[in-house]
């Protein structure tokens, strides 16, 4: 045998095992990102199914919906939030939160706007454009309290509902138990919920976006790794054949 064709094996043995150390490693790096990110999204996030049309056109009745697990004092205008509260009854319901600790809300005002703190708020996440409110209201939300309404005002029961007796219609912020922040099912509707800018110019501004889309990065480049390194092998194989 030449030396050229010694050192053409030589060489090919030397690719070939480098090949195999680096599959190896992609395989060992997807299963990190693919695992950790199912960990993590794990422990960031609660499935809960929307269980009426309180928030058309934002989530559907039926839609199964992805939150992050907040505290309560996270919470800001324009979140989505799930939550229970025994006065509300025993269910765990979706409502957008529209006024919190200190605010004044009002509606509405000549253009049918819901009001805070005197400061009309053009809420373009509402079921045909609005208005607000069928019914005007006014109420100050105590310290440590929510206000909260339904995108689809025509049909939801909300805080409105529950002003009643002198009672400012509000829930505790202890109530909260997650933030909305995709819709995971059903896989037409499958996307983000936006934070709403809505709020943007009021103080204490808008909550950003939970980590689920750097979740989804995670799992995905997972899965692309893991795909192939595992497929180095025959792949490699093959080409050796050929030549």
């Amino acid at each position: 045998m030449s030396s050229t064709s010694t050192s053409s094996s030589a060489i090919r043995r030397d690719d070939g095992r480098l090949g195999h150390i680096l599959s190896g490693l992609a395989v060992a790096m997807g299963c990190v990102l693919f695992l950790g990110g199912f960990a993590w999204g794990a422990v960031t996030y609660r499935p809960y199914t929307v269980p009426s049309q309180s928030m058309q056109p934002t989530v559907e009745p039926g839609d199964r919906i992805l939150a992050q697990r907040v505290d309560g004092s996270e919470v800001r205008r324009g979140d989505i939030v799930v939550f229970q509260d025994q006065l509300w009854g025993s269910a765990t319901l979706v409502k957008r939160v529209v006024g919190v600790d200190g605010d004044v809300i009002t509606c509405c005002d000549k253009q049918g706007r819901m009001l805070v703190n005197g400061k009309p708020v053009e809420e373009s996440y509402l079921l045909h454009g609005g208005p607000a409110s069928i019914t005007p209201f006014e109420t100050t939300v105590p310290k440590g309290q929510l206000f909260l309404l339904g995108d689809n005002r025509a049909e939801s029961l909300d805080s409105r509902v529950h002003m009643t007796g002198g009672e400012t219609g509000t829930v505790p912020r202890g109530a909260v138990r997650a933030r909305v922040d995709a819709v995971a099912w059903p896989l037409g509707r499958l996307g983000m919920v936006d934070r709403a800018k809505n709020f943007t110019a009021l103080p204490g501004g808008v909550s950003q976006p939970g980590p689920l889309r750097w979740i989804t990065v995670s799992v995905f480049a997972g899965a692309v790794l893991i795909l192939g390194g595992a497929a180095y092998g025959p792949i490699a194989r093959r080409l050796r054949r050929r030549r």
